[in-house]
C-alpha cells in the first residue's frame, strides 16, 4: 500500500458511513471558524477556509460515495449511496447557510477583498454568484423552499443511479439465433436460464456486438427495446419529480426556465448560443444522415429503417467499403498492450512517465493503481485508478472520478490529485486476454483524457482542481483525446496480435481510420437528439409530457422514436448533472477538434504542441473561463469549421479573417 493511498480493500459498510460522517464532524468545526471569523475577516479566514472544506468532504465523497459505484458488497455500495446523498446535501447547503453568506459578504466588502487578483478573485467571485442563485437576499420561505428542492434532486440523483446499477436484463437466446456472432463472443456469455441457450445481457461488451452483427433483425429491436426502458417503472416518476423540482428553483429564483439557470455557469453562457451552434451544423448533419439512410436501407435489406437496424447496417457499411472486420481488430488490441500505447504517446506529448503501483489496495482485485509524474523534473503529479471489467452491481457505462483534488494545503505543501477510470470493457475469458474492439479502445483514451485533466491541473484552490470547469467544456480534453486512437502512426506503436505478436497490418489500420466517419451523420444527429430532448425538458415553464418531447427531439435523427419504450428512464446524464447541459458532449467534441487541429498541423505526437496544451488547458482546470483557455491555446475563438471538414460536411463561405465562432 503506498503512503499516503487510501486502503479501498478494507473498507466495510460501517466503516465507510463512520468516515463519512467523522469528515463531516470534521469540518463543521472548521466552518464554525468561518462563521466566527474576526473583524474585518481575511480571505484565509472565510473564502479560504470554504475552499479547505469542500476539499476535505470531496475526500471524504473519493472514500465513501464513490464506493456506491464500484464496490463489489451490496451492503458497502448500499452504504455508498447513502453516503453520497449526505455529503451531497451538505455541500449543497452550504449555498443556504446564513453564516457562511454573511461572512463571505462581510469579506467582499473588505480593501483585502477588493485588491483581490486571479485565482483568488475568482473563488471570491463564485461563492458571491452561489449565493444569489441560492436565493441570497429573498425571503427566508422562498430560499427554505430552494434548499429542499436541491437536497430532494440530491436524493433523485442517487435513487435514480441505483435503480439503474441493480437492473438486470437481457436476451436467453440459442447458438442458432446468435447467427452472426463470433465463436469467442458466444463463449464469453454467460448460461441462459434455459437449457442450451445463452444470456445477452445490457452490458455494453455483450449488447453492442450483438446488435453490430446479430442477424435476426427482431431480436436487435428485442434488445435494445430492454435498453431504452431500463427501470422505468422506478425512475420515470423520479426524473417527473426532478423537473417539478427545477421548474420550481428557476421560478422562485426569477429564471425563466431551468435552462436559463443551468447554462449561465457554463462556457455558453446563454441558451441562444447552444442554438447557434446547432443552428450552424444540423443542416449539415441532417442532410448527412438523409444520405446515409438509403445506404443502410440496402445493405440491411430493410425498406422501414430503424434504430435497432443503424448499428448493423453501419458495421456492415464499413466491411463493404472499407474491409473493416472488428474482430480481426479486436485480435490486435489486447487490453495491457493498449495501454502501455496510450501511455507512451501520452506521455512522450505531454512530458509525463507513468508507474505502476504493485499494491493498488484497490476495491475490487482487477483495480490498478498508477502515479503520474513530470519526466523533466520527476515530480509526482497524481495517481488514478483503472476499473475497466465488467462486475454485477458496477456502475454500467464508463466515467472518470475525482477522488482526491489537486490544491495548495494550508502548510504551502501541495496536494497531488487522486482520480479513477471506471469503465467496462471485454473483460479475459479462460486464456484469452482482454480483446479491445476499437469502439472500446476510443472510450479508454475518451475517459483517459478526463484523468489527465484531473491529474494535471495545478490550481491553488481546490474549487477549480483539474476537470472542475465548466461543465460544457469539460468533456473537450476527452473528446480531443480520441483523436489518437484513430491515428494510424499511433495505432502501429501498439496494435499487435495478441498470439503472434505480429503489428497489426497497416492496410487494416488504414481501413478502420478510414471508416471512421461512416454513419457519421447518424451518430452526431443522435447526439443532437439527446441534447434536444433535454433542453426541450427544462426550457419549458410549464410540464413537459414525456413521450411527446422524446417523439419530437427524435424527429432530428430522421428514423421513427421506437413506441413503447421510454429512453429517458435510462438516461443518467439528465439526472447526474448534465441537466440542460447533454449539448456539451457536441459543444466540446467541436471545440475538442478545433484544438486537434494544432496538433494535426505540427503532428499528432509534437511534444511542443503537447507543452502548450498542457500549460494552456489542462493546468489552469476551472482557474479560468474556458473561452479564453481556448483563446489562449489556438489564439482566436473556437469555430466549428474544422469539426465540419473533419466529416466531410458542408462549411459556410465567409469573408476572409471570419471564423465563423458560435
Amino acid at each position: 500500500m503506498l503512503p499516503g493511498m487510501y486502503d479501498y480493500a478494507g473498507v466495510t459498510a460501517e466503516s465507510l458511513t463512520g468516515e463519512a460522517e467523522q469528515a463531516l464532524e470534521a469540518v463543521e468545526h472548521a466552518l464554525a471558524t468561518v462563521a466566527g471569523a474576526a473583524h474585518p475577516p481575511t480571505f484565509d479566514a472565510t473564502v479560504g477556509a470554504l475552499d479547505a472544506a469542500v476539499a476535505d468532504v470531496a475526500i471524504a465523497a473519493g472514500r465513501t460515495g464513490f464506493l456506491a459505484h464500484v464496490a463489489v458488497d451490496a451492503e458497502v455500495r448500499e452504504a455508498g449511496q447513502q453516503a453520497e446523498a449526505m455529503l451531497g446535501k451538505w455541500e449543497v447547503g452550504l449555498s443556504f447557510r446564513d453564516d457562511l453568506a454573511d461572512a463571505i459578504e462581510a469579506f467582499a466588502r473588505t480593501g483585502e477583498a477588493d485588491a483581490l487578483t486571479s485565482e483568488r478573485r475568482r473563488l471570491l467571485d463564485h461563492w458571491l454568484r452561489d449565493l444569489r442563485r441560492a436565493g441570497r437576499g429573498l425571503p427566508d420561505q422562498a430560499r427554505d423552499d430552494v434548499a429542499a428542492a436541491q437536497d430532494r434532486l440530491v436524493e433523485i440523483g442517487v435513487e435514480f443511479q441505483r435503480n439503474l446499477a441493480r437492473w438486470e436484463d437481457g436476451l436467453d437466446l440459442t447458438r442458432e439465433q446468435l447467427a452472426g456472432l463470433s465463436d469467442d463472443y458466444v463463449a464469453r456469455l454467460r448460461p441462459g436460464a434455459t437449457e442450451g441457450t445463452y444470456r445477452v445481457s445490457l452490458d455494453y461488451p455483450e449488447m453492442q456486438p450483438f446488435l453490430e452483427q446479430a442477424h435476426d433483425r427482431a431480436l436487435r429491436e428485442a434488445l435494445l427495446r430492454k435498453h431504452w426502458s431500463r427501470a422505468v417503472d422506478a425512475n420515470r416518476p423520479l426524473l417527473e419529480e426532478a423537473l417539478r423540482l427545477r421548474r420550481r428553483i428557476a421560478a422562485v429564483l426569477g429564471y425563466p426556465t431551468w435552462t436559463h439557470y443551468a447554462i449561465e455557469v457554463r462556457m455558453a453562457g446563454t441558451p441562444d448560443r447552444v442554438e447557434a451552434l446547432y443552428d450552424r451544423l444540423l443542416p449539415s448533419v441532417q442532410e448527412t444522415a438523409r444520405r446515409e439512410h438509403a445506404d443502410m436501407r440496402r445493405v440491411a435489406r430493410v425498406d422501414d429503417l430503424q434504430v435497432w437496424d443503424v448499428p448493423y447496417a453501419d458495421a456492415a457499411l464499413q466491411r463493404e467499403r472499407y474491409g473493416v472486420d472488428q474482430d480481426r481488430i479486436a485480435e490486435h488490441l489486447p487490453l495491457d498492450a493498449a495501454l502501455a500505447g496510450m501511455f507512451e504517446v501520452t506521455g512522450g506529448v505531454l512530458g509525463l512517465r507513468y508507474v505502476e503501483a504493485p499494491d493498488a489496495g484497490g476495491w475490487h482485485p482487477s483495480v490498478r493503481l498508477f502515479r503520474v509524474y513530470d519526466a523533466t523534473s520527476n515530480e509526482l503529479l497524481g495517481s488514478f485508478y483503472l476499473d475497466l471489467f465488467p462486475r454485477e452491481g458496477k456502475y454500467g457505462h464508463a466515467a472518470a472520478w475525482p477522488l482526491v483534488p489537486g490544491h495548495r494545503r494550508a502548510d504551502g505543501t501541495y496536494q497531488p490529485p487522486v482520480s479513477a477510470m471506471v469503465a467496462n470493457v471485454t473483460a479475459p475469458s479462460g486464456d484469452r486476454p482482454s480483446l479491445l474492439r476499437h469502439r472500446e479502445l476510443v472510450t479508454l483514451f475518451h475517459e483517459f483524457g478526463h484523468v489527465l485533466h484531473m491529474t494535471l491541473g495545478r490550481t491553488e484552490h481546490a474549487r477549480f482542481s483539474g476537470a472542475s470547469t465548466e461543465w460544457d467544456f469539460v468533456e473537450a480534453p476527452s473528446q480531443i483525446m480520441e483523436n489518437w486512437a484513430w491515428s494510424p502512426e499511433v495505432l502501429a506503436g501498439f496494435a499487435r496480435h495478441h498470439t503472434t505478436g505480429e503489428p497489426m497490418p497497416a492496410e487494416l489500420a488504414e481501413q478502420l481510420v478510414a471508416a471512421r466517419y461512416v454513419g457519421i451523420g447518424w451518430s452526431t444527429a443522435r447526439q443532437a437528439f439527446l441534447g434536444r430532448l433535454d433542453l426541450s425538458l427544462h426550457t419549458s415553464p410549464d410540464a413537459v409530457d414525456l413521450d411527446d418531447a422524446m417523439r419530437a427531439a427524435h424527429e432530428v435523427t430522421g428514423l421513427p422514436y421506437p413506441e413503447a419504450t421510454c429512453f429517458l428512464a435510462g438516461f443518467a446524464h439528465i439526472i447526474g448533472g448534465y441537466d440542460a447541459g447533454y449539448y456539451g458532449y457536441l459543444w466540446a467534441s467541436v471545440i475538442g477538434d478545433d484544438l486537434f487541429g494544432r496538433f494535426a498541423a505540427a503532428g499528432v505526437r509534437s511534444a511542443e504542441v503537447g507543452a502548450a496544451y498542457r500549460r494552456a488547458v489542462l493546468e489552469p482546470g476551472g482557474s479560468r473561463d474556458a473561452d479564453d483557455l481556448v483563446r489562449d491555446f489556438l489564439g482566436r475563438d473556437p469555430s466549428p469549421d474544422a469539426w465540419l471538414r473533419l466529416r466531410g460536411m458542408a462549411v459556410e463561405t465567409r469573408p476572409p479573417g471570419d471564423v465563423g465562432t458560435f
